[in-house]
């Protein structure tokens, strides 16, 4: 029963129903009533596809790492191998960008502090000033 997978699952009636939709969970039969006969590996698939949400999949990458078709002359673990792969590189450029975003807010942060220190609580915001003027009019201004 669908109440039951979702339990074990630990996601929402509306989720399984909505992961048959989108082709992530095979049709389930169902009995003369009307109820749908899940198999017992559902509770896991569902399991990994919320995981692998949880790590930055998308619900269209999750699809193809459960319906790994490879073309001929690839094996299943080497397409797989390939996803991954993929997946893993995207990561790495997140990351990068990321620690980029870092070292500018502790820029910013070490500005603010620099002018706080400076004039306390008549400083004006070095930081406001930098993202809100366009980088030629910040040129045009140092130029004066």
């Amino acid at each position: 029963m669908i109440g039951e997978v979702a339990v074990r699952a630990g996601v929402s009636v509306d989720t399984i129903r909505y992961y048959e939709r989108r082709r992530l969970l095979p049709p389930a039969p169902r009995t003369a009533g009307g109820y749908r006969v899940f198999s017992p590996d559902t509770v896991a698939r569902v399991r990994f596809i919320k995981q692998a949400q949880s790590v930055g999949f998308s619900l269209k990458e999750i699809a193809a790492l459960l319906n790994v078709n490879p073309p001929n002359g690839i094996s299943e673990c080497q397409r797989m191998r390939e996803l991954l792969l993929a997946k893993l590189e995207e990561v790495e450029a997140r990351l990068s960008e990321l620690r980029q975003f870092r070292r500018t807010l502790r820029h910013y942060l070490a500005e603010c502090d620099r002018e706080l220190r400076r004039h306390g609580a008549a400083a004006e915001c070095p930081v406001v000033d930098e993202i809100a003027r366009p980088k030629r009019l910040r040129r045009e201004e140092r130029r004066r």
